[in-house]
């Protein structure tokens, strides 16, 4: 889709975000099993009601952090609600983005965008900023989804944008229906 105004999954359909199914298609152990060790500090941008900000959070274990992005509150704040009153309250800090722009306190060592850079009107800004937030050694995991949203060319188009950033690209992992890239 190339339209100027970014079409985000509402608040009400998030069901539709975190459920069996998905869990069943897109892993989240095994997609990101190769990417993420103890300790690390990791960006889930466009987190949604937290399908991979929480998995992640577990797999990173209690000195990693995960900063889940998203612009709307009535995520940031179901993902609120699931881990209220659990250690992963201290490991996931969500940051509310204002669509252009969000702060990170520090620079990470792994950025997740799952299905949502499609939805960025400004990739090129985006791609800017997120390898500003990137430690030197870094890596960064874009996936998109292939049925009804973005098409080969437009992939290309997109990883084309983030090379113009300053990434280097390689390809990611095989996800059913799906079109991803390692970018660092």
């Amino acid at each position: 889709m190339n339209d100027s105004k970014p079409r985000v999954c509402p608040v009400e359909l998030s069901g539709s975000l975190d459920n069996k199914i998905r869990r069943w298609l897109q892993n989240p152990d095994k997609i990101l099993a190769p990417y993420l060790k103890p300790g690390i500090k990791v960006i889930d941008i466009g987190c949604g009601p937290g399908f991979f900000s929480i998995e992640i959070a577990k797999m990173i274990g209690r000195n990693g952090k995960v900063y889940s992005v998203d612009l709307q509150e009535g995520m940031l704040n179901q993902i609120k609600n699931k881990i209220k009153g659990t250690e992963l309250e201290k490991r996931i800090h969500l940051i509310k983005s204002d669509g252009d722009n969000f702060v990170i306190p520090e620079k990470v060592d792994f950025i997740l965008a799952f299905y949502m850079i499609h939805e960025v009107p400004d990739k090129d800004n985006l791609f800017k900023m997120l390898k500003n937030m990137l430690n030197e050694n870094g890596r960064f995991l874009v996936v998109e989804p292939k049925l009804f949203h973005v098409s080969k060319k437009e992939f290309e188009l997109t990883l084309q944008k983030a090379k113009q950033a300053g990434f280097k690209i390689t390809n990611g992992p095989k996800l059913p229906f799906s079109h991803s890239a390692i970018l660092d």
